[in-house]
């Protein structure tokens, strides 16, 4: 993969920009978008950071048509099975499983809580709810987590699921659960800084319970997606341990791990949700756009954009970029800091984001196959969790568009979501878009 060059932005190319792009005001400018997407069966939906108020918000457009008008089964989002899966039984209408969307999503506890905790999640969960109630029960639209973190939430998920289901087998449960006890872990982080340099660890004890519910499940058919929930837990918790494991030894390494678990994950959910089955994927973009188009390529990295597409390119997957040129972010200068309501800079001069707003300072979409000959990597901005204004040089991914998704959605100003959690600052309140839906 080449450098990515500031691109000096002739006439030329901003009109190429400018005859390529939609405007995009309300959610019926999607009818193109809706159009192109087809009868995929995979859609990838990015964003360029994590505590964005429309990344969220049109997302939430976009999947509603998609529920409503293609079928669409289930959306799987960037987040930790246990939680997501507790959201997922709200929403679908399952006894005891809350009163509402904001008690479920009020016990994601996992640091950044910003990035489901909000209300603009909130929001399309109950939309979600709502829709639920007019359609039959096989019908019924999911909701779930593709992530790896949760090692000991898992295990504690598993653990009252047996408990519950079948006390017998509590003992395999447990047993794997006390090889981690003497790391005195309830964080994955502690599990990989006690391991590192010792030989012994707790995949053997894990796999056998992973082998040994798979045994079991016939008898926990009663309750058939709880049962997939309790064994996709045993798969998350082996792929977490072994992700915390190699943290400290190949960072690079873990990425691969993550992306991989998230393709699996997604393999699982439309196999349990049978041949018709269409998924929603909300990601950043760092994981949905194709990573064969960015020096991620370089460096030995793979996401799960790039899986789905070499997977199941003939059942159909569209990928859709997101990205702003300037506003406010949530937050934190540090791993586990607070959440701050943060400015973004204009993005800096020959950036993909700088000739989309120099094309015009309005809301658009482009489709990829309308620029095609945009051939050279062009800096794409990326925020993290993790993110200092100050230091914005070194967000930006370079990129080749058009290969690395099959659409981009160009929102020019845009401001920070809101977190159902307590933020550092007295600025942010209820959104509009709760509780009449975003």
């Amino acid at each position: 993969m080449k450098t990515a060059v500031n691109i000096t932005h002739s006439s030329d190319l901003i009109t190429q920009v400018k005859n390529a792009s939609h405007k995009l005001k309300t959610q019926d400018d999607l009818d193109l978008l809706i159009n192109e997407i087809g009868n995929s069966r995979y859609v990838l939906l990015g964003e360029a950071s994590h505590g964005t108020h429309e990344y969220y918000t049109w997302r939430a457009k976009l999947s509603k048509r998609l529920i409503k008008e293609k079928g669409f089964s289930m959306i799987a989002v960037e987040g930790d099975w246990p939680d997501c899966y507790r959201l997922n039984r709200y929403i679908k209408g399952y006894q005891d499983s809350g009163q509402s969307a904001k008690e479920v999503l009020h016990a994601f506890n996992r640091w950044p809580t910003w990035m489901w905790a909000n209300w603009e999640i909130a929001a399309l969960a109950e939309w979600l709810r709502d829709h639920n109630k007019t359609v039959s029960a096989e019908k019924k639209v999911g909701f779930y987590g593709l992530d790896v973190y949760s090692l000991w939430e898992s295990m504690e998920a598993i653990f009252d699921f047996v408990k519950q289901k079948d006390p017998v087998a509590l003992n395999s449960v447990q047993k794997a659960m006390d090889c981690f006890e003497p790391f005195n872990v309830k964080e994955g982080f502690s599990y990989a800084e006690r391991n590192y340099g010792i030989s012994a660890n707790c995949e053997e004890e894990l796999q056998n319970l992973l082998s040994n519910m798979r045994n079991k499940m016939p008898a926990y058919d009663g309750d058939h997606e709880a049962a997939f929930s309790a064994e996709q837990n045993a798969i998350v918790a082996i792929n977490a341990e072994r992700y915390y494991k190699v943290m400290l030894n190949a960072g690079e390494a873990t990425w691969n791990i993550r992306d991989r678990h998230m393709a699996e994950t997604t393999n699982r959910l439309m196999d349990f949700h049978g041949k018709d089955a269409k998924i929603i994927i909300w990601e950043h973009n760092t994981h949905i756009g194709d990573a064969r188009a960015t020096d991620m390529k370089r460096s030995g990295l793979i996401n799960i954009g790039q899986l789905m597409k070499e997977e199941h390119d003939k059942e159909g997957v569209y990928r859709i970029g997101f990205g702003s040129y300037e506003g406010s972010v949530m937050a934190g200068y540090h791993w586990g800091g607070d959440m701050l309501s943060m400015q973004i800079p204009k993005a800096r001069k020959g950036s993909w984001e700088y000739l989309l707003h120099d094309a015009g300072p309005y809301d658009k979409f482009l489709l990829s196959k309308d620029i095609q000959n945009f051939i050279s990597p062009i800096g794409h901005r990326a925020i993290g969790v993790v993110y200092d204004p100050e230091y914005e040089f070194g967000n930006y991914v370079p990129s080749i568009i058009p290969t690395r998704y099959e659409a981009f959605i160009f929102l020019d100003k845009t401001r920070s979501l809101h977190a159902l959690h307590d933020v550092k600052t007295d600025a942010l309140q209820m959104p509009e878009t709760y509780p009449w839906g975003v």
